[in-house]
Parts: C-alpha cells; structure tokens; sequence
C-alpha cells in the first residue's frame, strides 16, 4: 500500500505529485489521461488503472479535479463505493457549498471519511511556508491528513468541523479578490483616461497592500465583535472620499457603476447615524438590503 493516492493531474495536480515524490512519499496517481502519469511513474510513483484501484491503493487519497463534475464522475466510477470503506478522501478542488455536502454524504454512506478543502495559491506558490490550504470536517480526519498537506503547503486553515464551511470561506475571500480587482480596473481606467502611467500605478497598488491587507484583517474583527466604536477609521471619512471617486468618474465619462454602488451603501449608512462609527459599520447596511 502506497503513502497517499492521487487523482487529477491538471497544471495544479501535477505539481502535488511532484511535491509529494521529493518528500520521499510513496505515490499512487489515477488520471483521465493516462499519458500524463508516465513521467511520475518514471520518478517511482504507481499508475492505478481506475479510481477504484488509486483509492484502495492508499488511506488517504487527494483529488483534485477540474470542477464538480469531474469530482462526481470519479466518485460514481465503478468499484469507487466499495474502495471507500475505510479510506479518508481530501477534495482539494475547490467544490461549491452543495456539491461539499453531497460528496460528504457519499462517502459517509460507503463508510469513508470525507475532507473538503481549497488550495488559495498558484502552482508556482505550492510548497511554501506561507502558503494558504483550507479545510473543513472532523478535527481527527484533517488531523490525519495534515502531514501530507503541510508538505503542499505550510499555512494549513482550519475553517470549520461543517464539510461546506471552506466552499462558503473561498467564496468569501473570491468575493474580496474580485471585489478589489473590480476596483483596480476602475483605477486603472482613471489612471488611463487622465494621462498616469498603468504601470506605475499598479505597482504603487502593491506597495500599499500589504497595510491594507493589515487595515481589512482589523476590519474583520471589529465586525465579529460588533462593537463599532471608531478605532482606525471613521465612516465619514470614506463619505467624503467615495463622492470624489464618483463625481471624477463622472466627470471623465468612465463608468460609475461601481463607485455609485459604494457611494450608496456610504449613504444610507449616514442616513441611518452611523457616520460617526468605525467604516466596518457599512456592513450593517448590507445585512438589511
């Protein structure tokens, strides 16, 4: 019996299993495509003839397919069900809230135990010390899987015992991700129409990042405790600031969808008295829309 099993060597697959041959693990790979194995065969890894075979072969399997889908089409495979039984399944393909439960519940039923998790990294940022896999199910399950994930990466997220919790924290961080690249564009397209260099302005965008990302965590905080006493920067400050965006946007012919939206919520939140309360406040106009 081989360390882990593996299926699914897309871009990000292909890394895994490199990672988990230099750690000196023991390999045991199923793909679609049987033509990709043959390069981690030649480096000592095992090619299983079917899912059934690559997760019978291990007491853990990682997949990490293309979607859903493809996830499901593994599971419902021939002799799957019966290879479950005692077997820990990690699915580090990032799966949709519903489609965690439903994978959850069949490999409950074939007497398996079930992780679901989402790799928040490139392939080329796999292996870090920094780098970021979430989690969720039962504490003694991702116990027992940790050892092979810290090999993929080193900041290992527990986010909760509920088999859905990762799909519904990587939406929300996707949520902030393209929320933020929503307005970098829009900076972009000030920069642009005004003459500023794209390039210098993405950069200087990097260098206040990191401050940011800080400001944001502080943000977090003060939501969850809901005490919205100012304590880094007041809503009204940012009223201000959102109706110049909005009123330049304007002003320049760009489009003011976005700006608009957020001078909207800042509006509402005035409206309501919360001008004087930490800008984290604002998420109390969201809760009532």
């Amino acid at each position: 019996m081989s360390d882990v099993s593996l299926i699914g060597l897309g871009q990000m697959g292909k890394v895994i299993a490199t990672l988990l041959l230099e750690a000196g693990r023991s390999v045991t790979i199923w793909n679609r495509t049987p033509d990709k194995v043959r390069a981690f065969t030649a480096s000592g890894a095992f090619e299983a003839v079917g899912p059934a075979e690559a997760i019978a072969s291990s007491p853990i399997t990682l997949m990490i397919l293309y979607d859903d889908e493809a996830t499901d089409a593994v599971l419902s495979a021939g002799g799957v069900e019966n290879a479950l039984a005692g077997r820990l399944v990690v699915n580090l393909g990032t799966s949709g809230p519903e489609a965690a439960q439903a994978f959850g519940r069949r490999v409950d039923l074939a007497g398996g135990r079930y992780v679901d998790g989402a790799i928040q990294a490139a392939p080329s940022q796999m292996g870090k010390p920094d780098t970021p896999i979430l989690v969720s199910g039962p504490p003694t399950d991702i116990d027992a899987a940790e050892p092979l994930l810290s090999i993929l990466g080193g900041n290992l997220v527990r986010v909760g015992e509920r088999i859905d919790a990762t799909a519904f924290m990587d939406l929300a961080t996707l949520s902030y991700v393209y929320g933020a690249y929503a307005g970098f564009l829009h900076g972009a397209r000030i920069a642009e129409t005004v003459g500023i260099d794209v390039a210098a302005y993405g950069a200087l965008v990097q260098d206040i990042s990191p401050s940011f990302g800080a400001f944001f965590a502080h943000e977090g905080r003060v939501i969850q405790s809901g005490d919205f006493t100012v304590s880094e920067s007041p809503l009204r400050i940012s009223i201000s600031a959102v109706e110049r965006i909005l009123k330049s946007s304007r002003q320049l012919g760009l489009d003011d969808a976005l700006p608009g939206m957020v001078n909207g919520w800042l509006r509402t939140a005035e409206r309501e008295g919360m001008a004087d309360e930490e800008l984290a406040a604002l998420i109390k106009v969201l809760r009532n829309v």
